[in-house]
């Protein structure tokens, strides 16, 4: 069956291209789902094909994956990407947008560390009951600010 998009590389089944992208087979199957990467041709018996190039793309997901991108921020490096006449300012604006968010999470992972050493600190640890750490987690009055007086840390992968 010839491959729609025109590569003529060998075709690949999902496990083998998982095995060469480093990409399970379920997440190039969920890549599919969200038009991340496009619908893979179909042998007589609809099994999926894939060639080198949907493998260079699903390693470009993953890298961007592993730097923290979200789907859609993906979708559009993905985009530009395959844009050979994109300027390069683009990409660089993503990925400074990027940073800032990487830096923010990083100050509100430090904060949630300070704020639980600081109730470790306060907790004896022995084999009474009484325990500081579980009191301030169960302390429905600190809806926006711990009682050690520091703002209280949203947790830092909720958008994700």
């Amino acid at each position: 069956m010839p491959d729609p998009r025109n590569d003529r590389s060998p075709a690949m089944n999902i496990g083998e291209a998982a095995g060469a992208s480093g990409v399970s087979a379920k997440m190039i199957r969920h890549y599919e789902s969200v038009d991340l990467l496009p619908p893979a041709a179909r042998t007589d018996a609809g099994y999926r094909q894939y060639t080198e190039k949907d493998v260079h793309t699903l390693q470009f997901i993953r890298r961007s994956r592993d730097l923290g991108f979200s789907i859609d921020e993906i979708r559009g490096l993905l985009s530009l990407w395959q844009d050979r006449r994109r300027p390069s300012r683009q990409v660089k604006a993503m990925a400074q947008a990027h940073i800032a968010e990487l830096e923010q999470k990083a100050q509100e992972i430090l904060a949630m560390k300070s704020t639980l050493e600081h109730l470790v600190h306060c907790c004896r640890g022995d084999d009474r009951p009484d325990c500081p750490i579980l009191e301030n987690l169960a302390d429905h009055s600190h809806a926006s600010v711990q009682a050690v007086g520091r703002p209280r840390a949203r947790h830092a992968f909720a958008q994700r």
